[in-house]
């Protein structure tokens, strides 16, 4: 079965990647070492900062992802940055020294790496030295971050306390300065417990030359780094960490490869159409080929949409055009990222999203807009509701042509978090939903005055 789907793989990558594996005599996959054309270009160009995840399978093994990091890789796409994967056949040195050697010798530019970011448990330190001896093992700031947010839910720590340690903890993330870590280190010796603080090991916020690998991001560049890496990691652990087929697991998470990533063009990495090993006719990211897409989109949304429906999605097409990022796509739905939100589309007509904007007006919102625009597609009209499109909406037209009811959205905003809290309540337990309800009990009553019954 191993067999038989790697070699599928192969045959549907359009250029051969780097595909070593071994099975054992039961025919399980026993070690795989895995770079695609791509990926060896982007750590020929970007070398010097190593980053490493490890993701585990329910059946024991370990898929070791290799990614770039650094201030010069500027790479758009959650996995456009993974150059290397590996299953080792055991976690020991000598595994781990053999996966090490096959990464090296169809990387030279290995010599080039300074730093190597791993998780703060990365137990095989001496292998990693031995094998890059010039360059500086550090825990990443990433890893930290998840391995402290991890210790908050586990600790069981009360609702307030949690919420400002979690909150301080994203903000100074977001700011790694000197005085932010020890103002964290000082909040966290104050709120855990005595006999539970060595264990989040907060000395590492102490130790500036962790930091130093990662203060060089500004507030904005450390949400989109941390955020990245949030969904890297989750979408590893969707198709490898979930799966009890090791096999399954790796070729469903390469397949995913192949068709998201197969769009990441050589124009970002500043590569002559030589150097790329998957040549193409027209790059999907050509600007020609971008603005030909978007003056479609335009002129189906003008030809389908009443004006005023026109001009709120060309205002979100606007921000469609400055920053786009699919995420993944699946059978029925498409998941689509903007920034700092992050929103689930249903792309069969009447298409919708769970977005504020979709949800309030029943249009093409960006994020519909985004999945348009990378498959190349244009607005048809059973995508939003009758009562939009041209020639039937023309009451709506005085309705959205007078002037912004602050009334009507407050309306909008509270319907919204009203649905949004109802959620929340329905899938908590009954512990948690016992302690919800009272903080919402209290606050209605400090708002109107426990002497009224007021129904949540």
């Amino acid at each position: 079965m191993a067999l038989t789907m790697l070699n599928e793989l192969l045959i549907e990558d359009p250029s051969p990647p780097v595909l070593l594996y071994q099975v054992s005599k039961t025919a399980k996959l026993d070690t795989l070492n895995y770079q695609s054309c791509f990926m060896q270009s982007v750590f020929a160009h970007f070398p010097e900062i190593l980053f490493i995840h490890r993701t585990y399978n329910p059946r024991g093994k370990v898929l070791y992802t290799f990614l770039v990091d650094g201030p010069r890789v500027q790479l758009e796409g959650h996995l456009a940055r993974a150059v290397y994967f590996a299953i080792p056949a055991k976690e020991d040195a000598e595994g781990l020294a053999q996966m090490f050697q096959v990464f090296k010798k169809f990387n030279p530019a290995w010599e080039k790496v300074c730093t190597i970011l791993v998780d703060p448990y990365f137990l095989p330190l001496p292998t990693l030295a031995m094998e890059f001896p010039a360059a500086e093992v550090l825990p990443s700031a990433f890893h930290i971050c998840k391995f402290l947010q991890g210790k908050f839910y586990q600790l069981s720590l009360d609702q307030p306390v949690e919420q400002v340690l979690l909150t301080s903890l994203q903000s100074t993330m977001c700011s790694a300065t000197a005085g932010n870590l020890r103002k964290l280190y000082t909040l966290l010796s104050n709120c855990i417990p005595p006999d539970q603080l060595p264990k989040l090991h907060s000395y590492w916020l102490l130790n500036d030359r962790i930091w130093l690998a990662h203060r060089w991001r500004s507030h904005a560049e450390s949400s989109r780094y941390f955020q990245d890496l949030e969904v890297t990691t989750r979408v590893l652990s969707q198709f490898f960490g979930t799966t009890p087929s090791v096999e399954q697991g790796m070729t469903s998470l390469l397949r995913y490869m192949q068709q998201n990533s197969g769009d990441m063009a050589s124009f970002s990495l500043g590569l002559s159409p030589q150097s790329s090993c998957a040549p193409s006719d027209i790059s999907p990211q050509s600007p020609k080929v971008e603005q030909l897409v978007e003056a479609c989109i335009q002129h189906s949304l003008h030809t389908i949409c009443t004006g005023p429906a026109a001009q709120l999605c060309l205002g979100e097409l606007a921000v469609v055009q400055k920053s786009v990022h699919l995420i993944g796509s699946g059978s029925e739905k498409v998941n689509i990222q903007i920034l700092e939100d992050t929103h689930r589309v249903q792309p069969q007509p009447p298409a919708s999203c769970s977005c504020y904007f979709n949800q309030a007006f029943h249009l093409p919102c960006r994020h519909i807009l985004a999945m348009l625009s990378a498959r190349r597609q244009v607005l048809q009209p059973d995508m939003l509701p009758s009562q939009w499109t041209e020639g039937c909406a023309a009451s709506l037209d005085n309705i959205l042509g007078s002037k912004w009811s602050e009334t009507l959205d407050k309306h909008l905003a509270v319907t919204l978090l009203t649905e949004e809290v109802g959620q929340l309540l329905q899938h908590c337990s009954q512990e948690e939903f016992e302690r919800r309800y009272s903080t919402l009990r209290e606050l209605a009553d400090s708002w109107i005055g426990p002497y009224e019954q007021v129904q949540l």
